[in-house]
Parts: C-alpha cells; sequence; structure tokens
C-alpha cells in the first residue's frame, strides 16, 4: 500500500504545474501565448527571466521532492519510480486538465536528488547547450541522452537505470513536435 500512496502523491506533486501559476499570477494564461506550453521556455519568451527562474527552480524543487517521496517511503530505487509519477503528472497533470509541460525541469531536479553529481552535470549542460545554441529544446533532448550513461558511469543499479530509461525516453517523446520543428529549421528560439 505504502509503494501506490507514494506513487500517488508524486504523481500529484508533479501535477502542480509552475508555469500556469506564476504565469497567473502576473495575470497571463501561459498556454494561450507563445508555443502555448506552461514551461520555463515559453515563460522565459512571453514573461522574463525572473518568473522563468521561479518556474525553473519550483518545477526541479517537486522533482526533487517527488523522488525524496519514493527514496524515503520505500527505498532508493523506488525513488525513480515516483520522479516517474511526477514526470508523467507534470506532463498530464490532473489539477490542468492533463495538458501540461514536456517535464524536462522535474526530470532534472529528481535526477539532482537522486544522483547528485550526474544530475547537477546533466542541468548544467543542459544549462550551456541553452547559452550556446538559444534553443531549449536542443539542450532537453542532450540533457535527457546523458542521463542513463552518466548514471551507469554513475555505478547505479539496473533497476534504476532501466527507471531512468523510461524517464528520459518519456521526455524525449514530449519534444516529438521539437524534434520535427529542428529538422525542418523551424523551432523557435529563447531569445
Amino acid at each position: 500500500m505504502i509503494p501506490v500512496l507514494a506513487l500517488v502523491a508524486a504523481y500529484l506533486l508533479g501535477s502542480v504545474n509552475f508555469g500556469i501559476i506564476v504565469a497567473s499570477g502576473a495575470g497571463v494564461d501561459i498556454r494561450s501565448v507563445g508555443s502555448g506550453n506552461p514551461g520555463t521556455s515559453n515563460v522565459l519568451r512571453t514573461l522574463g527571466k525572473r518568473l522563468a527562474a521561479v518556474v525553473l527552480i519550483g518545477d526541479g524543487l517537486k522533482g526533487a521532492g517527488a523522488a525524496a517521496i519514493g527514496v524515503l517511503a520505500v527505498n532508493p530505487d523506488f525513488g525513480y519510480a515516483t520522479l516517474l509519477a511526477a514526470v508523467i503528472g507534470h506532463s498530464f497533470p490532473i489539477w490542468h486538465q492533463f495538458k501540461g509541460g514536456k517535464s524536462v525541469a522535474t526530470a532534472i531536479g529528481g535526477f539532482i536528488y537522486l544522483a547528485p553529481a550526474v544530475g547537477l552535470v546533466v542541468g548544467l549542460v543542459w544549462l550551456v547547450v541553452v547559452l550556446v545554441w538559444k534553443t531549449a529544446s536542443i539542450a532537453s533532448i542532450v540533457a535527457m541522452l546523458l542521463v542513463v550513461p552518466g548514471l551507469a558511469l554513475a555505478g547505479r543499479t539496473t533497476e534504476q537505470l532501466l527507471w531512468a530509461t523510461v524517464i528520459a525516453v518519456f521526455v524525449i517523446a514530449r519534444h516529438a513536435g521539437n524534434i520535427s520543428r529542428i529538422a525542418s529549421g523551424s523551432e523557435r528560439s529563447i531569445q
């Protein structure tokens, strides 16, 4: 029963979308402006750096919190399962008609909690790629491609690597439209 409750709690926590909350506080429905995505990148493009930083930190902290739920309630392997639940919650939030973001910050925040060195490197790579290419989707895909190899090098368990693979594949799949736009040269920058 405890694992089920932990998964439900992590999903509900993941469903709290800071992009929607922060933008609403500024009088904006973030889902009706810019790309329509309630994530950090769209908040940055439409509302500026300060509010985007709040969204990034909030979404990252909820990923860390969800991972902590699994670790504390069950064991370190289960922290990856509850992180996946939060990632799904962020993408399909019960509080927002199941229309959410792409879960990058939530995933990276959870990985920072579960494997600090790997998570911080992945987060730093994401930031560097954003600064160099000015395209958050490219940074997000690159970051997710690095997660599993990084965790493997850090000696994580097979179960943790399997959960991390599912998380990374899920987040990359959420970028299918971005991948098409990257291929056609029409992807939005964050300038």
